[in-house]
């Protein structure tokens, strides 16, 4: 995608060749510490546990199997299939020791000091850990959610995208997958934005989710690029949605929230690995079959993980506006890592030659998820080039 022409998301199909993997060796580097690192839902670092249900039955290779995952909505799958035991169920004797987190650098820290060993997690950490890692700390294995992002916006400053000119917008931080989706939009729509200092055209402000409904009360801000369930608190207070990020996506879809396991969890336990697909494949059934009651179990299970629930009036727009899929939408994680490059976030490495530097070759293994799958009866799933050979 060349910075001369209009930046919208049609990037999102493959690239081959030396294009694709220079614009991927540039996510390893970074031109501040943590670009990429977040989900966009909270900087803090702060985890804690969460109870499972008890195993039975009789035991995989492994004894236990450590889960980490979020409290939030795009992470329905983790909250439903733990909540309900579906995962539980398929992992028999073996025991789920789940870990609550509030950001993707946490989460990332902990697979790689092996404190859990599959997570839920959003993209931009996905592709932090395995690019820092020189491609060794952790394989994407699944998708689960797609959507759940929206640009909201103060009525009375902003009525469409021709008068975002001048006025201050939200994200969750800086170089975080919704700072880079806002960034790219930008610069397509001709606006012209300082990617660090946040500076130009539009003012982008990186501010904290649990701050960012304070900040649009008082006027600190006139709208923002956020996940839910932050964009439909706003609305609540409000705002109105301007633009749902679905519609600049071909297909309407985007990869927000994916699993991934450690490499040494996955080569030494492949059929804890497999079970565990296996249940986020069934939740992901169950959920769709079962819509309404999914959302009060995943509102109950975020009750029990962060102390309150949501509130009808945020929860029921929040959810149906995320789907949960099993695709991990992988041409979509590639055009993420090539936003990031075309907004002024990540530079290009002065030699971009096949095998310079870090990228996303091998990221993807979803090899179970395509068994699991073909036991289920529905197509295989594509890892765009981007998988294990």
């Amino acid at each position: 995608m060349a910075p001369s022409t209009e930046l919208t998301h049609t990037s999102a199909r493959p690239r081959a060749g030396r294009t694709r993997r220079a614009a991927v060796a540039a996510v390893a580097v970074l031109t501040t510490a943590g670009l990429l690192s977040a989900c966009g839902y909270g900087s803090k670092s702060e985890d804690k546990s969460s109870a499972a249900p008890a195993a039975s039955g009789a035991k995989l290779s492994a004894d236990t199997v450590k889960i980490g995952y979020f409290a939030n909505l795009t992470h329905g799958t983790a909250l439903v299939g733990l909540k309900q035991g579906i995962i539980q169920q398929e992992l028999g004797g073996t025991q789920i020791k789940a870990q609550v987190f509030n950001a993707g650098p946490a989460e990332i820290e902990a697979l790689n000091a092996g404190s859990i060993d599959i997570g839920w997690i959003g993209p931009s950490p996905s592709i932090n850990g395995f690019t820092q890692s020189g491609g060794k700390s952790l394989k994407i294995i699944s998708g689960s959610a797609s959507g759940g992002v929206k640009l909201v916006v103060n009525p009375d400053k902003i009525k469409t995208l021709d008068d975002l000119k001048g006025k201050k917008i939200a994200t969750p931080q800086l170089g975080n997958t919704q700072d880079v989706a806002l960034l790219n939009y930008l610069a397509g729509k001709g606006y012209k934005v300082d990617a660090q200092t946040g500076d130009g055209d539009v003012k982008v402000l990186r501010t904290d989710n649990k701050v960012t409904p304070d900040a649009y009360k008082s006027g600190s801000i006139d709208g923002a690029w956020v996940p839910e369930p932050t964009a439909s608190k706003l609305v609540t207070l409000g705002a109105k949605v301007l633009l749902n990020e679905k519609d600049v996506w071909p297909d309407k879809k985007f990869v927000i929230t994916n699993i991934i396991v450690s490499q040494k969890f996955l080569k030494e336990h492949p059929d804890v690995v497999e079970a565990v697909l296996r249940g986020s494949v069934k939740t992901n059934a169950w959920i769709k079959a079962n819509p309404a009651q999914a959302k009060d179990v995943a509102n109950a299970q975020i009750k029990a993980d962060a102390g309150n629930a949501l509130d009808a009036s945020i929860l029921d727009p929040a959810w149906q506006d995320i789907d949960f899929i099993d695709d991990p939408l992988a041409n979509t994680l590639q055009a993420e890592a090539d936003h990031a490059v075309t907004a002024g976030l990540l530079k290009l490495p002065r030699s971009s030659s096949a095998g310079a530097g870090a990228n996303l070759d091998g990221i993807y293994d979803l090899t179970l998820l395509n068994k699991v799958l073909k036991d289920a009866n529905q197509p295989a799933v594509s890892d765009a080039g981007l998988g294990t050979e």
